[in-house]
């Protein structure tokens, strides 16, 4: 079986102990949560980590694939100059995926390559990777492109990653509403607390066809950057047989944090 987890976490650079200091007790489910993750991620044993990040370079009409040699991660944005991450690529795979359909009549593809890697890919990888230091990942950005195109690219993904003899791990990685209090980062909405309300609970139920027809305009007004990394997971997961269970839900800062498991049957 080539996927062997799959999970979807949140990206907020506060989350590290470096950056969020005393503001991590904050957000101790979100914290707590992703550690047992990483248990689990441990557990499975892969291969390789496929990251889907709602950040970096997004094309309007394709599909992102980072590939580099390497990768590496700093947060001096973010106010901290000290702490970097380094990460290695799964530079044959992800030539695999992209050789499989050079006609991109399936999906559309393009390969980038950056060594430098945004916080969607590197505050989830800060905190799986704790004991898999040296494992490869293959970095996708998603786009600007509809709910179903992105759930289609998710389909044509787990049929080229069930072609390569290796166990893969998958993690989409997204906030969910932006818009929660007054002092949010988006400023506040009404329809954030809604969207976040609504998602969370469709994923607990694994109701993917309503996810799939999740309205645009609600999810534009919560101010997310989750659904879309959501839908190519699961479009990975269509035809596996997973339950999902929700590890923790919070939003302290304005922002909504899941944390979310799939557990394989």
């Amino acid at each position: 079986m080539p996927i062997v987890f799959a999970a979807i976490t949140p990206h907020p650079p506060v989350l590290l102990p470096e950056i969020g200091k005393e503001n991590l007790a904050k957000i101790q489910n979100t914290a707590s949560a992703m550690e047992k993750l990483e248990q689990e991620l441990y557990a499975a044993r892969p291969d390789s980590i496929v990251v889907i990040s709602p950040h970096g370079q997004i094309l309007e009409d394709a599909f992102n694939v980072n590939l580099s040699a390497d990768y590496k991660a700093n947060f001096k944005e973010f106010g901290d100059f000290s702490l970097e991450l380094n990460f290695k690529s799964d530079y044959m795979s992800i030539q695999e995926i992209r050789a499989s359909d050079e006609s991109q009549k399936q999906v559309p593809i393009v390969l980038t390559s950056s060594q430098e890697l945004d916080h969607g890919f590197s505050v989830p990888l800060y905190y799986l990777t704790k004991h898999l230091k040296s494992i490869p990942i293959i970095p996708i950005t998603y786009s600007t492109l509809d709910w179903e195109q992105h759930f289609n690219f998710g389909n044509f993904l787990h049929g080229q990653l069930s072609k390569i003899s290796k166990r893969f791990a998958i993690v989409a990685s997204g906030d969910l509403s932006h818009r929660l209090t007054k002092d949010a980062p988006g400023g506040y909405s009404k329809k954030g607390e809604e969207f976040d309300k609504k998602l969370v609970e469709l994923i607990r139920a694994n109701k993917i066809d309503e996810i799939l027809k999740f309205d645009p305009k609600l999810a534009q007004e919560a101010g997310e950057c989750g659904l879309r990394s959501i839908l190519i997971l699961l479009g990975i997961l269509k035809q596996m047989n997973v339950v999902p269970e929700i590890l923790s839900y919070e939003g302290p800062f304005g922002v909504g944090y899941m944390v979310a498991n799939y557990k394989f049957q």
